[in-house]
């Protein structure tokens, strides 16, 4: 997905030096194009959510629409500074945000550490402020979850993958996991951006190595 800015900074920028934002957050269908679930919380008793990072955001929502036990999914923009940003902020490099997809899924139909295995072989982990051709601070892979049980999970599930990554000859995984950071939900055209045009931009593409549940 190219991004509006040729020049963006590769590192991200402190609280003082983010954009100002909004308290406005943006209009959002009130439903998945896909699956007519709801887009936005309360989700339904038992389900679980992670917010996934690993380069632009249509092709990977579209990865996770798709895998068995996804309940919903939707688009957004976390990890940085900036309420409420709009998509060209965020392209500017000045939030802090990251691309992410918000994950809702069943752990009864599928677990933690099959989401996980998903998301590392569904992206190169180890390239930092980028995926791929695509360059820049809201490319940059992470995990935000939301309990601590799994937040250790994630980083053992990162710890596996890098030595698998690293026996194939990659450098070190650089992936961002902590605990979930305020959640914004992208624009409309933003949401199921793929289904709405199966022609569109999809920059997703993993390293080929697998990742064992």
């Amino acid at each position: 997905m190219p991004g509006f800015f040729s020049r963006k900074p590769l590192s991200v920028p402190g609280p003082d030096e983010a954009l100002p934002g909004r308290d406005t957050p943006v209009t959002v269908p009130e439903r998945h194009f896909v699956n007519g679930r709801p887009l936005k919380p309360p989700y339904p008793a038992g389900m679980e959510v992670v917010d996934l990072g690993l380069g632009c955001f249509w092709g990977a929502e579209r990865k996770f629409w798709q895998s068995p036990g996804v309940w919903v999914t939707a688009v957004g923009y976390q990890g940085g500074h900036t309420p409420n940003p709009t998509y060209e902020e965020v392209c500017s490099g000045r939030t802090g945000h990251t691309e992410v997809v918000r994950v809702v899924y069943d752990p009864a139909q599928a677990g933690f550490r099959q989401i996980l295995a998903t998301f590392w072989e569904a992206h190169d982990p180890t390239q930092g402020m980028r995926q791929g051709n695509d360059v820049g601070t809201q490319y940059r892979s992470a995990i935000y979850v939301h309990d601590a049980a799994r937040l250790a999970e994630a980083e053992a599930s990162r710890d596996a993958y890098g030595e698998a990554l690293g026996r194939a000859g990659y450098g070190p995984v650089t992936t961002e996991i902590r605990e979930a950071p305020p959640f914004y939900f992208a624009e409309d055209y933003h949401q199921q951006y793929l289904a709405k045009n199966p022609g569109g931009y999809c920059g997703i593409g993993g390293t080929g190595v697998r990742c064992a549940p």
